[in-house]
């Protein structure tokens, strides 16, 4: 097992990935084989999905997942790859701020070394709670996980549009001092926006990525750093399931299937 002392040294060399000069890019991966193919690729960590975790284990995205299921699935990522591991615990598996705690202590029991919090519909004072108290049961393993407090203001339309950034900036900055380490902003993708939440949040900034998206590149010049594929790679592969099911059942053909990973290779991952 990893000791406590190996896991602090490894958060600290991942939140170390966060920069705007080569943004940390995550392809988020809900599974072990889905993990192994990620870290195959080059890429420096791995990150879950929830809704891609939640999917697969048959449950909604949106914590209707059971906290036991969600920490079973990031031990064993974790297990699988040798790169450090985030784990999207959507709003915490808690209901008060002491199950959010409860929550990032079996977090890094499993040996993930960063979590993705969200607000949704919270009320910005009862999540500064849950992610004090997120930080407080780091603080207590002694290991500095990375916090990654997700505002949701753009994702789901929160507010006038006129004070959406007064307002996101404004959350940022009382979840950086509630023990925050970077602020995660979905649903945002305007150049000028995203320059402007670079500059006003004081702490790497996070971007979800979609098919419209500017480069990696094009945000980095912008501030972000760090960019996350989030559900998109799950949804793409649920699809390609409709579509080689509709296939199959409408025009008796298999073109859907022209592209997959051959089965050694894909098999070839899981033996090590």
């Amino acid at each position: 097992m990893t000791t406590n002392v190996a896991l602090a040294a490894r958060a600290t060399a991942f939140a170390a990935l966060h920069t705007p000069t080569a943004p940390l890019a995550l392809a988020n991966a809900w599974d072990v084989a889905g993990a192994r193919i990620v870290e195959a690729t080059g890429a420096p960590a791995v990150a879950t999905t929830s809704a891609g975790v939640a999917w697969s284990l048959g449950s909604p995205d949106g914590d209707a997942l059971a906290r036991d299921r969600a920490l079973d699935l990031v031990a064993r990522v974790v297990s699988a790859v040798s790169v450090p591991v985030t784990a999207d615990i959507e709003g915490g598996f808690g209901a008060d701020p002491a199950a959010v705690g409860e929550t990032v202590t079996g977090v890094i029991a499993a040996g993930a070394v960063g979590i993705n919090i969200e607000d949704g519909h919270r009320d910005p004072a009862e999540q500064i709670e849950r992610l004090a108290a997120a930080r407080a049961a780091a603080d207590a393993a002694g290991v500095p996980l990375y916090i990654n407090a997700r505002i949701d203001t753009y994702l789901r339309g929160f507010g006038e549009s006129a004070t959406r950034l007064d307002d996101t900036l404004a959350r940022a900055s009382a979840y950086l001092r509630a023990g925050a380490t970077g602020i995660f902003v979905p649903g945002v993708l305007d150049p000028d926006t995203v320059a402007e939440l670079a500059k006003g949040i004081d702490a790497p900034l996070n971007i979800l990525l979609g098919p419209d998206a500017p480069t990696v590149a094009a945000l980095g010049a912008l501030g972000v750093s760090r960019v996350s594929l989030g559900s998109w790679v799950a949804e793409a592969a649920y699809a390609l399931v409709r579509r080689a099911a509709e296939e199959l059942i409408s025009e008796g053909t298999y073109g859907a299937l022209a592209d997959s990973l051959p089965y050694g290779e894909l098999n070839s991952l899981l033996k090590g």
